[in-house]
């Protein structure tokens, strides 16, 4: 066959004919080598993309979502002030009004009713204008952070409410017509509030006094509930024996305030004496004149 006799005569033409086509082949061999090795190369690029040239091969580890984790608001603790303390925690007792009880089977909140921010609250300012009378009190409320040297606290609101000169409470009972003895006010950069108010009378079972809330801002206190403090003051004995000697104005006052006394008394009998003397306002003035009163308040912030 034709193709047979070419391979006998490349067989026929010597060593150096030989030797040449042994090169030409190993040539070859080489070259379909190379381009076997290409192919491959061009397989896996065309496959796996861009690959580092150090060719670790590395698996992907799914990147944990994190999870929002409430945290708990810490409630302050006080530490030593200098010149104020703790004010204790006390009752705001049967006559709030500030929407945690009831009058009459109807919830009683007189701090969502327009008005009741006022500096004067001797007037009733809802269905009357009845004036509580009384012998006069201007009382300066200082509010301050027990937790800061007694710094003041600007912002603060303060409601502040007592009993009338015979002893009863507004919006309760047999002065329920009435809504004078409440009101509102906001702590001025010094932390103080001022009010116009009148001593209050003494009535069975307690030591004199005036109740008091202090909120975190105005618009906590007008919606009701979210006192950071609720406590009473304690109206010194000295003052108290002065005032109620005019028995035709605080009628039936210093019979009562005879049978009681502030180491008895259920509210003001257990705290400490530091307490105490910062619950008891200091008063200068006259019955006659009026009487001008300051007291420091103290939260922990």
């Amino acid at each position: 066959m034709q193709h047979d006799d070419h391979i006998i005569e490349d067989h026929d033409r010597g060593l150096a004919h030989d030797l040449a086509v042994m090169a030409r082949v190993m040539e070859r061999r080489r070259a379909l080598k190379w381009f076997a090795g290409a192919g491959t190369m061009a397989l896996v690029a065309g496959c796996g993309g861009e690959t580092d040239s150090s060719a670790t091969t590395t698996s992907a580890t799914p990147t944990p979502t994190p999870t929002a984790t409430a945290t708990p608001t810490p409630t302050p603790t006080a530490t030593s002030g200098a010149g104020c303390v703790l004010d204790p925690t006390e009752t705001a007792g049967p006559y709030p009004a500030d929407g945690t009880n009831s009058s009459a089977g109807s919830t009683s909140n007189v701090l969502t009713s327009s008005g009741v921010v006022r500096s004067d609250i001797r007037p009733s300012f809802l269905t009357t204008t009845t004036v509580a009378t009384g012998t006069r009190v201007t009382l300066t409320l200082t509010v301050v952070n027990v937790n800061a040297s007694c710094a003041p606290l600007a912002g603060y609101a303060v409601y502040l409410w007592h009993c009338d000169r015979n002893g009863n409470y507004s919006l309760y009972a047999s002065g329920a017509a009435e809504s004078y003895l409440r009101g509102v006010q906001v702590t001025d950069a010094n932390g103080q509030v001022t009010f116009t108010t009148i001593f209050p009378a003494c009535y069975d079972g307690r030591w004199p006094h005036m109740h008091f809330e202090v909120f975190s801002s105005l618009s906590a206190a007008i919606g009701g509930r979210y006192a950071v403090l609720t406590s009473q003051l304690a109206m010194p004995a000295a003052l108290c024996t002065t005032v109620f000697a005019d028995t035709a104005t605080y009628p039936g006052s210093a019979s009562r305030f005879a049978r009681v006394s502030l180491s008895s008394d259920n509210i003001f009998g257990d705290n400490s004496a530091a307490q105490v003397a910062q619950q008891t306002p200091t008063f200068t003035g006259s019955a006659a004149a009026g009487y001008q009163a300051s007291a420091i308040i103290g939260i922990a912030r």
